[in-house]
C-alpha cells in the first residue's frame, strides 16, 4: 500500500531550520509521497510526537495540486476508484469507509521525512466522544517517544515505558483474578499425580494391573479395576467441581464493570486498536452522526472557505482534535496503559497511577467539548466567537447532550474548585493497615485535561510486592507555543519534555478501595499477575488432611504385613516344592489375596463422610452463612493447635468510638457525656440565643466561659471544669487531618469526614455529638459550628502542620484564631492569637507536657479497659515566637542532608516544651460480636493464638488487650525495631527474657524485627515463640504473614488454621493448614480463597469445637471399622489357605468378595459419621474435650495395633472354629457358616461402637440383616442353601459369634470402668 500522504500527520516534518517561509518553499515529496516507499511504514508506526501548530498552509494554496493523493486511511481500491474523488471526500471533512473521521484542518510540515501513522480501528465504538484541541510536539534533547513494545522492562530489565492511550504488548498478563487450583492441561495430571502420591492408592492401581496376568487372576478383572476407577471418579469429581465453583466466583470477580476514557485521534488514525466491546449489552455499536457515503459531503469551495474562517487573519486555527470516549468494560479486560475513572467506595481493578482527582459534585460536562477559549490569548472576543462556532460546525457533529453527558467533573484544571488532586485509599485489603491513605495526582498531571493525557508517558519500574514502594517517572510531551505568529515554525530542540518523579503517593493498588467522594482518573501500569497484591499472594496448593497422612502411614505397614505373610506361607510349603506355579508368582497371589487388608473402599468411604460433614457445616443455622470451599478437609478443624488471626475485619470491626476523657479532675464517659455537652453549649455562647440574625463573635481560646448564675463557689468549681472541657473540645476538633464533604442519599444532604486514621474520624464525630461541628477545612483554614445554634463559632488559620508518623507517635498544629464577627469576611492581614496543639501517644507525650501527678495513671487505666489513649495539649505562641520558629523551621526544610532530623529537631526545641496537659482521650476499636468469649473458648481449648496485623504497634497492644488476648497476669514483651546491622548478641538477648518464662510472658514484635528473626535466627526465634500462649506481630507484610504460617507448620509438625477477611490475608490463608476466611464489608477476597468461609469470628468456635471434632473423631472410627473389615476377611483367608496346604486360593470369590465390602457392611459402617459422644453443650462448655484431640489419640498407632489383634482374634476364631465345627476346609457349608457369621460379626461391632443412636443407624442395621437374609437364595453359587436353613447351621453360626464377641466387648466394659474416657466424665455415666 502506498505511504500516507503527511497531511494530518502527527509526526511530519519539522519545516527547515532557516525561518523560510513554508507556504513558498513548499516539498514536493511532503505533498506527493512517492509511490515506491516502503508501505509497511504506515502500519509500523507506534509512536505519537505530534508537531507544533504554528504556521499552516491554507487549503487554497494547494488548489493546483489537487491531483496529488490524500492521506485517507483506505486500501488500495479504493486508489483506484479516483484521487480526485477520494481528495473532495478529504477536503470536505468527509469519512472514510471504516468511520474516521478526516478532519478540514490545514496541513502540517514534516519534520524529518518520517512518517509515522497508526491505523484507525475499523468498526470502533464509542459511548459518547469528547473532541478536543491536542498539541504535540517532538523532544530532540530528551529521550525519544516510542512505544512499550519497543522500551519495555524486558529490555531494560528494570523498568516498563507506557505511553497513555497504546496498545501494551501481549507480555503484559490480563487483568483476570484466579483463585482456581488447575488449568484444563494440568487437572488430570496434577490430580492423578496428588492421588497416586497415597501409598493405597498406588498399592490397588497395581493390583488391578495385575489382573491382566493371567498367572495372577484370581477372580474377575472388574472386582479389582472397577471399585479403584470408582474411588479416583468420586475424587477428581469433587475437585473438579470445586475448581469450576471457584473459576466461577473468578468470573464474578472480573465481570466487575468499571470505565475508562479511551484516546482517539478522529483525523484517520486512532489511538490504539481497541476492538473490546462495552461491558453494557455485549455488542459493540457503531458510532453515532456519522456518514460513508459520498452524496453526503458539501461543495469543495464551501470547504475552502470554511477552512479560510477557521485559519483567520493572523494564520492561526483552532488545535487539532483528539476524542475522549467513555467505554465500559469488564475488569478482565483492561489493559496496561487504560486510563480508568473511578468513584467513591469503588475498588481498584489494577495497579494505577492517579493522574487527576476533583470533587465528584463539581458538575457535568457534556461532550463535544472544546478548550476554554482562554487557551487561545491572541484571538479577541469576535474572533474567539467565530472561531469557535466555525470549528465546532466544522470540525465535530453535535450529539444531544442527554445522550453525552459525562461526569467528568471539573476537567478545568488542579487550581479551580474541584481539582484538589487528593484521595483517600482504604488500603486494609492489601496490607491490613487501618489507616485510610491520601494519595496524590502528580502536579505534572493534574492540571491536564482528559484530552492531553496522551502526551504523557510513564517509567515505572519492574513488578514488586513491596506494597509500601514505588519509583516511577512520568514525562509529559511538549507542546507549541500558540502565541507564535510569525509564519515561521519554532526551532523543536529548544523545547523540553516536562518530567516529574512517581512516589508511593501517587498510586492505587488493586484491591484498595477509594474512600473518599471524588473521582480519579487513572493509568494502569500493572495489570493481572504482576499487581502488588496477586505478587503478594501465594499460589493455592492442594492441602491434604494429617488423618490421610496417617492412614497412608498405617497402609504402609498393613502392606509390609501382607507381604511378609505371603512370603511366610509360600516359606512353610518350600519355595522349591511347588510344581504347578513359581513361588514368586505364588508371594504375588497371595498379596493379591490379602490385598483386602487395604480395602480400596476406605478412601470412598473416608471421602463420602467428609462430604456429610461439610453438609452439616453449611446446614447448621447456629453458624448460618459458612461455606465449605475445601471438602477434603474438615477433619483438620479437630486438630488445630496455633490459630493464626488477622486483627482488622476479624477481631475488630474497625469502627473507632471515643468513649471516656479525662481532663485532670474529672473523667466522662457513658451517660455523663451529657454534662460535656452542656459545657459546649456554655462555652461558645457567642451572641443572643433568642436572635439568630444577630451577628456572633468568634470564640478563641481566651474567650470567657459563660457560666448560669448561681453560688460563687459552684459557679467557680463549674467555671473550671467547663473551661477545661471546652479547652479540650476545642484541641480535638481542631487538631487534626480530617475533611467534611458534603454527600447526599435519597434526596438528603449530610456531612462525612475523610481522614489517613479512623481515630482522627472517630474523635471529630464525638465534638459533633457533643456540640461542636467541624464544616469546613481546607489547607489554609478550619471553620467550626455550633451544633445547636448553627453559627460559626471559631474560624482559624492553619500556619504548619506536622503529620503523625510511626517514629514521631503525635501530630500537631500551629493555628491562628480569627477574631470578631462570624459573619465577617476574615482578611489576610487579621491578627490573632497564635496556639500550637499537640496529641500523641502517652509515651512520647509524658516529657513534652508539662509536670503533673495523674497522666501516668490515668493512661494506664485506659490502658487495661483496652482504649487507645491519645494525650492532648497545647502551647500560646507569640508573634515573635511564631516568627522565630517559621524562620527556623523554613531554613531546616531547606537542607539537602537529613531534613527530617533538622525539622524535628526545630520543632522540639521552639515548640515541644511544658505543654499545657488539657487531658486524655479513650478510644474503642469496637470488637466483633463475642470475640472475648471465643478467644477464652479456644485458648481453653489448647489452641495457642497469634495476631498478625499490618497495623501500629500501639493499635495492637489496646485490641490483644481489649479482646482479651493477652490475659491480666500476662506480662507483654515488646521487640521492636531491630535492623539487619543489630548485633546477633543484643537480638537473641531479647528472646532470653521468653524463653524463661514462656507461660506468663506474651510477645509483641514489629515487622521489621520479625523480618530480622525470620532472615537472621530462624529457628531461635520460632523455637521459643511456639512456646507461648500469644504472639502479637504487627506491621506484617502479607508475605511475612504466610512466611509465619510455613515456618510453624515446618517446625512444629502441629496444624495451623489462619483466619481472616481481607486480600491481604489470603497467602496466609493458603499457606495454612486450614484456611478460614470471613465474608466482611471490605470484600470477599479472604472467603473466595478459604478453605472455610464464615460471617463472624465467633463462628469460628463452634466450627472448631463442635463441627471439627466431630469430624475428626467420625473419621477416626469409621477408617479404624474399614480396616478392621479388611483385616478380618484378611485373616479368614490366611487361616483357609493354611489349611489348604498354603494354596493360594481365593476363600470367597467374586461376589461374596464384592459384597461383603459393599452390600452387607457398608451401610452400617458408614452410619457411624451420625454418631457423636457429647452434645453441642457440653462441646463447648467443655473446651478441653477438643484439647484431647491434638495429640491424635482417635487414631494412633497404639488404637490401630488393637484393632489388628481384634482382627486377628475374630478372623481366627470365625475361620477357625468354621472349619471345626462343620468339619471341612473347602465346602460350601464351611463357606455358607464362615461368611455368614463374618457379616454379622461386623453388624454387631458397629452397635457396640456406637454412642449416641441415630434412626438411620438401626435402619442402616436392620436394613442390611434383612437384605443379606433375602440375598441368600440367590447364593446357590457358593453356599449350600439347604445346609443354610437347617438347625446345625444355625447353632454353628450363633456359638462361633458369640465366641469371636464376647471376649473383645467384655475387655472394652472393663477398660471404660477402670478408665472411663472424658466425654463419659463430662456426661455423669
Amino acid at each position: 500500500m502506498a505511504r500516507r500522504h503527511q497531511y494530518h500527520q502527527p509526526n511530519a516534518p519539522d519545516s527547515p531550520g532557516d525561518g523560510s517561509d513554508s507556504d513558498i518553499q513548499l516539498d514536493i515529496d511532503e505533498l506527493g509521497p512517492n509511490d515506491d516507499e516502503d508501505g509497511d511504514e504506515d502500519d509500523a508506526s507506534s509512536t505519537w510526537d505530534h508537531n507544533s501548530l504554528d504556521t499552516r498552509i491554507p487549503l487554497r494554496s494547494l488548489r493546483a495540486t489537487h491531483t496529488r493523493r490524500f492521506g485517507i486511511q483506505r486500501d488500495n481500491d479504493a486508489y483506484r476508484e479516483g484521487e480526485q474523488t477520494a481528495a473532495m471526500h478529504h477536503l470536505s471533512g468527509g469519512r472514510d469507509s471504516d468511520g474516521t473521521m478526516e478532519d478540514s484542518a490545514p496541513l502540517l510540515e514534516a519534520s524529518n521525512g518520517s512518517i509515522t501513522t497508526r491505523k484507525s480501528s475499523p468498526g470502533g465504538w464509542r459511548q459518547s466522544s469528547l473532541r478536543l484541541a491536542e498539541f504535540f510536539s517532538s523532544t530532540p534533547d530528551g529521550p525519544p517517544t516510542t512505544s512499550p513494545e519497543t522500551q519495555d522492562s524486558s529490555l531494560t530489565g528494570t523498568s516498563r515505558n507506557i505511553t497513555i492511550g497504546q496498545d501494551p504488548p501481549p507480555r503484559f498478563p490480563p487483568n483476570a483474578v484466579s483463585n482456581a487450583k488447575y488449568t484444563a492441561w494440568s487437572f488430570l495430571p496434577r490430580t492423578l499425580y496428588n492421588e497416586f502420591s497415597f501409598f493405597f492408592n498406588m498399592y490397588f492401581l497395581l493390583v488391578a494391573l495385575s489382573q491382566l496376568i493371567p498367572p495372577l487372576r484370581v477372580g474377575y478383572v472388574s472386582t479389582y479395576v472397577f471399585p479403584l476407577l470408582f474411588v479416583l471418579s468420586i475424587t477428581l469429581g469433587k475437585e473438579a467441581l470445586s475448581d469450576i465453583a471457584r473459576r466461577r466466583r473468578d468470573a464474578e470477580a472480573n465481570r466487575g464493570p468499571y470505565t475508562i476514557l479511551r484516546l482517539r485521534d478522529p483525523m484517520g488514525t486512532s489511538r490504539r486498536k481497541d476492538k473490546r466491546k462495552e461491558y453494557v449489552g455485549g455488542k459493540n455499536p457503531t458510532r453515532r452522526g456519522r456518514s460513508n457515503t459520498s452524496s453526503s459531503h458539501p461543495n469543495r469551495l464551501d470547504v475552502i472557505e470554511e477552512e479560510e474562517e477557521i485559519v483567520g487573519h493572523n494564520g492561526k486555527e483552532s488545535k487539532p482534535a483528539i476524542e475522549v470516549d467513555e467505554l465500559t468494560i469488564r475488569a478482565r479486560d483492561i489493559k496496561v496503559g487504560d486510563v480508568v475513572k473511578l468513584g467513591k467506595d469503588q475498588r481498584v481493578p489494577a495497579d494505577l497511577v492517579i493522574l487527576k482527582s476533583f470533587a465528584a459534585e463539581s458538575g457535568l460536562v457534556t461532550y463535544p467539548y472544546r478548550p476554554r477559549q482562554e487557551s487561545l490569548p491572541n484571538l479577541s472576543n469576535g474572533e474567539a466567537g467565530s472561531n469557535s462556532q466555525t470549528s465546532g460546525s466544522a470540525l465535530t457533529t453535535p450529539v444531544p447532550p442527554t445522550e453525552t453527558s459525562l461526569e467528568l467533573g471539573n476537567l478545568s484544571g488542579g487550581t479551580e474548585a474541584g481539582g484538589t488532586g487528593e484521595a483517600f485509599l482504604r488500603t486494609d485489603q492489601l496490607d491490613g493497615e487501618t489507616d485510610w491513605k491520601l494519595r496524590l495526582a502528580s502536579s505534572l498531571t493534574q492540571s491536564l485535561e482528559p484530552w492531553e493525557f496522551s502526551r504523557l508517558r510513564i517509567v515505572a519500574g519492574r513488578p514488586s510486592k513491596k506494597v509500601n514502594e514505588f519509583v516511577g517517572m512520568i514525562e509529559c510531551m511538549p507542546r507549541s507555543d500558540p502565541q507564535n505568529n510569525s509564519g515561521a515554525r519554532q526551532d523543536r530542540s529548544s523545547q523540553k519534555a516536562l518530567t516529574a518523579p512517581l512516589t508511593i503517593d501517587n498510586t492505587a493498588w488493586a484491591n484498595t478501595v477509594l474512600a473518599s467522594n471524588v473521582t480519579v482518573l487513572a493509568v494502569v501500569v500493572y495489570t493481572g499477575a504482576q499487581t502488588r497484591q496477586a505478587m503478594s499472594t501465594t499460589p493455592p496448593r492442594s492441602k491434604t488432611g494429617l488423618l490421610d497422612c496417617e492412614i497412608n502411614d498405617l497402609t504402609k505397614i498393613l502392606c509390609a504385613l501382607t507381604l511378609t505373610l505371603s512370603i511366610v506361607l509360600v516359606a512353610l510349603e518350600g519355595f522349591e516344592n511347588r510344581e504347578e506355579m513359581k513361588w514368586y508368582i505364588a508371594i504375588t497371589r497371595f498379596l493379591i489375596l490379602f490385598s483386602t487388608i487395604i480395602p480400596v473402599s476406605l478412601r470412598v468411604n473416608l471421602d463420602m463422610g467428609k462430604s456429610v460433614y461439610a453438609r452439616f457445616i453449611e446446614r447448621d443455622q447456629g453458624i448460618s452463612g459458612t461455606v465449605v470451599r475445601t471438602s477434603t478437609i474438615p477433619e483438620e478443624l479437630g486438630r488445630i493447635e496455633y490459630l493464626l488471626s488477622d486483627k482488622t475485619g476479624t477481631l475488630t470491626r474497625n469502627e473507632m468510638e471515643l468513649k471516656k476523657i479525662h481532663v485532670g479532675t474529672v473523667s466522662y464517659a457513658n451517660e455523663a457525656m451529657d454534662e460535656v455537652n452542656s459545657y459546649i453549649r456554655q462555652g461558645f455562647v457567642t451572641g443572643p440565643a433568642d436572635d439568630v440574625l444577630e451577628p456572633s463573635s468568634l470564640v478563641t481560646p481566651s474567650s470567657s466561659f459563660h457560666t448560669p448564675s448561681a453560688g460563687n463557689q459552684t459557679t467557680r468549681t463549674r467555671r473550671e471544669i467547663g473551661s477545661r472541657v471546652r479547652d479540650l473540645v476545642l484541641a480535638l476538633a481542631l487538631c487534626h487531618n480530617v475533611t467534611p464533604t458534603a454527600e447526599e442519599e435519597d434526596g438528603q444532604s449530610f456531612t462525612t469526614y475523610q481522614a489517613s486514621s479512623p481515630d482522627e474520624i472517630a474523635i471529630v464525630r464525638w465534638t459533633e455529638q457533643v456540640g461542636l461541628r467541624l464544616v469546613h477545612r481546607d489547607r489554609k483554614s478550619i471553620t467550626l459550628q455550633s451544633v445547636e445554634t448553627s453559627r460559626v463559632v471559631v474560624r482559624v488559620r492553619i500556619r504548619e502542620i506536622f503529620p503523625f508518623t510511626s517514629e514521631g507517635k503525635r501530630m500537631g498544629a500551629i493555628l491562628q484564631f480569627l477574631q470578631g464577627e462570624a459573619s465577617a469576611t476574615p482578611s489576610v492581614g487579621d491578627a490573632g492569637e497564635i496556639w500550637f496543639y499537640q496529641k500523641g501517644a502517652d509515651t512520647v507525650m509524658t516529657s513534652i507536657v508539662a509536670a503533673n501527678d495523674w497522666l501516668d495513671e490515668e493512661t494506664a487505666n485506659m490502658a487495661r479497659e483496652g482504649f487507645r489513649t491519645l494525650v492532648v495539649g497545647r502551647r500560646k505562641l507569640s508573634t515573635q515566637q511564631y516568627l522565630d520558629f517559621s524562620a527556623r523551621y523554613k531554613e531546616a526544610s531547606l537542607s539537602l542532608q537529613n531534613r527530617d532530623a533538622r525539622m524535628a529537631r526545630v520543632v522540639k526545641e521552639h515548640l515541644e516544651s511544658s505543654l499545657e496537659l488539657l487531658g486524655v482521650t479513650g478510644v474503642e476499636d469496637k470488637l466483633q460480636k463475642d470475640v472475648k468469649p471465643s478467644l477464652e473458648l479456644l485458648r481453653n481449648a489448647g489452641i495457642k493464638i497469634w495476631m498478625l496485623t499490618g497495623d501500629k504497634v500501639e493499635t495492637a497492644r489496646c485490641v490483644a488487650v481489649s479482646a482479651k488476648l493477652v490475659s491480666r497476669t500476662q506480662y507483654i514483651h515488646t521487640i521492636t525495631k531491630l535492623t539487619p546491622e543489630t548485633p546477633a548478641a543484643s537480638a537473641l538477648d531479647a528472646l532470653s527474657l521468653l524463653r524463661s518464662k514462656p507461660d506468663s510472658t506474651a510477645l509483641l514484635i514489629d515487622g521489621d524485627s520479625l523480618s530480622y528473626f525470620l532472615s537472621h535466627h530462624r529457628w531461635e526465634f520460632i523455637s521459643v515463640a511456639v512456646l507461648l500462649p500469644a504472639v502479637i506481630a504487627c506491621r506484617c507484610s502479607p508475605t511475612q504473614k504466610a512466611d509465619v504460617a510455613y515456618l510453624i507448620r515446618q517446625f512444629t509438625k502441629k496444624r495451623v488454621a489462619c483466619i481472616g477477611d481481607g486480600g491481604n490475608d489470603v497467602s496466609m490463608i493458603q499457606a495454612a493448614d486450614v484456611g478460614v476466611g470471613i465474608v466482611g464489608k471490605e470484600g470477599r477476597q479472604a472467603s473466595l480463597a478459604a478453605d472455610f468461609s464464615i460471617t463472624s469470628f465467633h463462628h469460628l468456635t463452634k466450627l472448631l469445637v463442635w463441627h471439627g471434632r466431630n469430624s475428626y473423631k467420625r473419621s477416626a472410627k469409621l477408617a479404624q471399622f474399614i480396616i478392621h473389615r479388611g483385616l478380618i476377611i484378611s485373616v479368614c483367608q490366611t487361616m483357609y489357605s493354611i489349611a489348604a496346604h498354603y494354596e493360594p486360593n481365593a476363600l470367597y470369590r467374586d461376589w461374596l468378595l464384592v459384597g461383603y465390602a459393599t452390600v452387607y457392611t457398608m451401610a452400617p459402617v458408614f452410619s457411624l459419621v451420625l454418631d457423636k459422644d457429647v452434645d453441642e453443650g457440653l462441646a463447648s462448655l467443655y473446651p478441653e474435650l477438643y484439647k484431647e484431640l491434638t495429640n491424635g489419640q482417635s487414631l494412633s498407632y497404639r488404637t490401630f495395633f488393637v484393632w489388628v489383634a481384634i482382627s486377628i482374634y475374630q478372623g481366627s476364631i470365625i475361620q477357625g472354629l468354621s472349619q471345626i465345627l462343620v468339619g471341612s476346609v473347602d465346602s460350601p457349608q464351611m463357606v455358607s457358616v464362615s461368611f455368614t457369621v463374618l457379616v454379622i460379626n461386623e453388624l454387631i461391632m458397629v452397635a457396640c461402637e456406637v454412642v449416641t443412636w441415630h434412626r438411620f443407624m438401626v435402619a442402616s442395621l436392620l436394613g442390611t440383616m434383612v437384605i443379606y437374609i433375602g440375598s441368600i437364595p440367590f447364593l446357590g453359587g457358593y453356599f449350600d442353601l439347604a445346609y443354610v436353613w437347617s438347625l446345625a447351621f444355625a447353632w454353628r453360626v450363633a456359638a462361633i459369634s458369640a465366641i469371636s464377641l464376647i471376649p473383645p466387648y467384655s475387655v472394652k466394659i472393663l477398660r471404660r470402668t477402670l478408665k472411663p474416657p472424658s466425654y463419659r466424665k463430662v456426661q455423669g455415666i
